[in-house]
């Protein structure tokens, strides 16, 4: 009762208690969080985490709710939901633009477009945030967080750091963050963009989209599944093993891209957590390869 009574002191009206996460995740499962406390900015972003701290008490920050997969216990302790969504463009040469962390990428990719800015037309398909993309190098159609990012601001036990994009140490959807036991949370980023035709940038990101629609399926799940193995695909891997169409409940293996996991409604995190555990048993076997995931798995499993 302590820690209740501590919880609504620190946060007010911000906290929830007992919050179902599955609606704030894009796969639509996911079991209760003790406590959710809403950050609506990069500094009460900055500020909830450092009372989390200070109270000792386990979190998760969720973003756009992407690549991820809550268990159906849900998660103890609380869930910091991010909708820091501040964005400001910088003219220059190069032109940039500072975008909080709780912001959907793709949405920031088409308020570029609208400005007549280049360079972020691969983001335009990418689900999640900013915070998630910084962490672990999204990318897509040839480009990523690594080639745009200018550098970063971060909350860590040290206190407000900005970080230039060596500092990450980027690689294939993996950072020195990524690796590392620092406590931190992304508060914004700097992004480097060019000058275009707004036209050119809207017909671009057209042909990422509708690619993109063509080869991945519609319907809920968390995006892709497994990272692609050096020198190959997971979903090819996945295809040739015979999995594309495997069921478990209402959990299945997209028949149109095996590296996909669709939720047919009222699906299990356990029914899900069991095809990755097929599927990597299946290619482990068959062809030697220890599918590695992409998503990250949160909450009491």
């Amino acid at each position: 009762m302590q820690m209740t009574a501590d919880i609504k002191s620190a946060f007010g009206v911000r906290a929830q208690e007992n919050i179902i996460l599955a609606p704030y995740t894009s796969a639509r499962i996911g079991g209760p969080a003790d406590w959710m406390v809403t950050a609506n900015s990069a500094d009460e972003l900055a500020e909830t985490v450092s009372r989390l701290w200070e109270m000792n008490l386990d979190y998760v920050i969720l973003g756009g709710g992407s690549n991820v997969l809550v268990s159906d216990r849900g998660v103890r302790g609380a869930v910091v939901l991010n909708r820091a969504k501040g964005v400001n463009f910088q003219e220059g040469n190069p032109p940039t633009v500072r975008a909080e962390s709780g912001v959907v990428f793709s949405n920031l990719a088409n308020r570029v477009a609208e400005k007549s800015l280049a360079g972020l037309e691969w983001a335009a398909t990418v689900p999640g945030t900013i915070g998630g993309a910084v962490v672990g190098n999204a990318g897509s159609f040839g480009g990523d967080m690594a080639g745009n990012l200018i550098h970063a601001e971060l909350l860590t036990e040290h206190g407000r750091e900005t970080w230039p994009v060596e500092k990450f140490e980027y690689g294939y959807r993996a950072s020195a963050l990524k690796k590392s036991t620092l406590k931190f949370v992304i508060l914004s980023a700097e992004l480097r963009l060019k000058h275009g035709v707004k036209e050119e940038v809207r017909f671009k990101i057209g042909e990422f989209t509708a690619k993109r629609k063509a080869s991945q399926p519609p319907g809920a799940s968390m995006g892709s599944m497994f990272k692609n193995p050096a020198g190959d695909a997971a979903g090819r891997l996945i295809e040739a093993a015979g999995l594309k169409g495997a069921r478990i409940g209402n959990a299945e293996i997209s028949a149109l891209h095996g590296n996909f996991f669709i939720n047919h409604g009222e699906t299990q995190a356990s029914d899900i957590r069991a095809l990755i555990e097929l599927a990597q048993k299946t290619v482990a076997e068959k062809f030697k390869v220890d599918l590695e995931l992409e998503i990250e798995m949160i909450g009491e499993w």
